[in-house]
């Protein structure tokens, strides 16, 4: 996999990313672009660039499938921090995708683990996700898949841990009674199913979590070193997250930046062992 370190707006380089790849496929009804999505706030920006390119003409969903990651388990539909309603916020409310082509997670579902297999089938019926994108947590975690997921696992009912939970918090009233405490989400695995994955992180929390994806071997410990065993994964990150490089990694950073130190980004190779 490769590290991306840029200046730029994290949002915006993605979302420019994404319009590319949609593009490039030149998707239809028939063929598709199958996209994995994202909540949260480090990818707001993302969305608010993906709106701005649909809105300039530029970028269509008509001939696009979605996925998204997770979905709290309790919260109602339209409940204002359910991710059905992030998502109609941010992106689905103001783009062209079809409402058939939208496909999040039910956490009010009568039978939450058929639920879970029935998405499965439904990304399995779609061929597969051809990009998923993702945010990382502070402790690692990737979707709701917390330290300790084996990397084996696919969309399941999870429990959240506390610190995500507090993390979550700032979102319910800074009341993490307000949180809840299950979700289901896609696993490890659904994750490294696809054909590209594109995970984000942003600001110093994250940085020890990025440092770790320059450790000896993969952690189930540290869930986003799985992308590590994916060989078209990108992490891109700001400065901030870099900060906890260990010294080779930043070495090699600090040489292509002083090289070209007007490029839009600036690459690392993450060595899979």
């Amino acid at each position: 996999m490769r590290l991306i370190v840029t200046k730029m707006n994290l949002g915006l380089w993605a979302a420019a990313y994404i319009k590319e790849k949609i593009n490039t496929a030149v998707p239809t009804a028939e063929k598709p672009f199958v996209l994995g999505l994202p909540t949260g706030g480090t990818v707001v920006d993302m969305y608010a660039n993906l709106r701005m390119f649909h809105k300039q003409g530029t970028l269509s969903f008509k001939n696009v499938i979605s996925f998204n990651m997770d979905e709290y388990v309790g919260l109602p539909k339209d409940h204002p921090q359910s991710y059905h309603s992030y998502m109609h916020q941010n992106l689905f409310g103001e783009v062209d995708e079809l409402p058939q082509n939208i496909h999040i997670l039910n956490g009010q579902a009568a039978d939450l683990n058929q639920e879970c297999a029935d998405y499965e089938a439904a990304i399995e019926k779609a061929g597969g996700i051809d990009l998923f994108l993702g945010g990382v947590g502070r402790n690692g975690h990737i979707a709701f898949n917390e330290p300790g997921s084996s990397f084996s696992t696919r969309t399941r009912l999870v429990k959240l841990t506390p610190s995500t939970i507090e993390a979550n918090s700032r979102f319910f009233l800074n009341d993490t009674q307000r949180v809840p405490h299950e979700a289901l989400s896609v696993g490890i695995g659904t994750v490294l199913a696809a054909k590209e994955i594109l995970f984000l992180a942003s600001g110093d929390k994250k940085a020890e979590a990025v440092a770790h994806l320059f450790a000896p071997g993969t952690d189930a410990n540290w869930p986003i070193t799985a992308l590590k065993t994916h060989a078209h994964a990108t992490l891109l990150v700001d400065m901030e997250a870099a900060s906890q490089l260990p010294a080779s990694a930043k070495a090699s950073l600090d040489a292509q930046m002083q090289a070209n130190p007007a490029a839009e980004h600036w690459v690392l190779e993450v060595p899979e062992k």
